[in-house]
């Protein structure tokens, strides 16, 4: 399997870690990973959907100005209101469907749903459920992070004497364009019961609703 070449040795003690958004939504992604290991611990970032359509969009949008607006990408119809669940930047946030077809490979045991919003909040804290996720000692603490006013988001620290503190990149923390606040409630409404169904599922109220 080509995905076995391209993994690095892992020695005992060690973890080997790989990052791929894209996996959580492909269908073929969970039994492939399976068959190359079931025992794959899983770490899903998730966050309010609707805010992450918007930013799918604003960071497409960047690349092709010339994009159709968010509205007339979101809603079939204006008049009807209803949602295209064709377009991906929708899709993506159907998190109950996406982890319905890891279920069937996995048990939610191998899984840790992190906060995107706490992530931004509190990251020393969502960082210290990854590391007792993953059997880690808590190394990564509130020390290591400091808020950056101009991009929105926490930046990590660097050890002492080395280059500047870590921030996200240009394609993070760009102003998002103005949407229509009927669209905005609209996606809203239509997310509700797929949320709902992913608390219940995953035993943690993200708070989006």
């Amino acid at each position: 399997m080509v995905l076995l070449n391209l993994m690095p040795r892992t020695l005992d003690g060690q973890i080997t870690m790989e990052k791929t958004p894209s996996y959580f939504v492909t269908k073929e992604a969970p039994s492939r990973v399976c068959t190359m290991n079931c025992q794959t611990k899983l770490i899903v970032v998730v966050r309010d959907p609707v805010t992450r359509a918007v930013s799918d969009y604003t960071q497409t949008l960047t690349k092709n100005p010339g994009l159709p607006s968010f509205q007339s990408l979101a809603l079939k119809n204006s008049s009807t209101g209803l949602v295209d669940t064709t377009w991906s930047a929708v899709r993506i946030g159907l998190y109950a469907k996406h982890l319905e077809n890891w279920l069937q490979y996995f048990p939610l045991s191998h899984f840790l749903f992190v906060s995107g919003e706490r992530l931004v909040s509190d990251p020393a804290g969502e960082m210290g459920r990854v590391q007792d996720f993953l059997g880690l000692k808590r190394v990564i603490s509130e020390k290591h992070f400091y808020f950056n006013q101009t991009k929105g988001f926490p930046c990590l620290k660097k050890p002492e004497g080395s280059s500047r503190p870590r921030c996200l990149g240009k394609s993070k923390g760009r102003p998002h364009p103005q949407i229509p606040s009927e669209v905005l409630q609209r996606l809203r409404d239509f997310y509700r019961p797929f949320n709902q169904r992913f608390y219940q599922m995953t035993g943690q109220d993200f708070g989006w609703d």
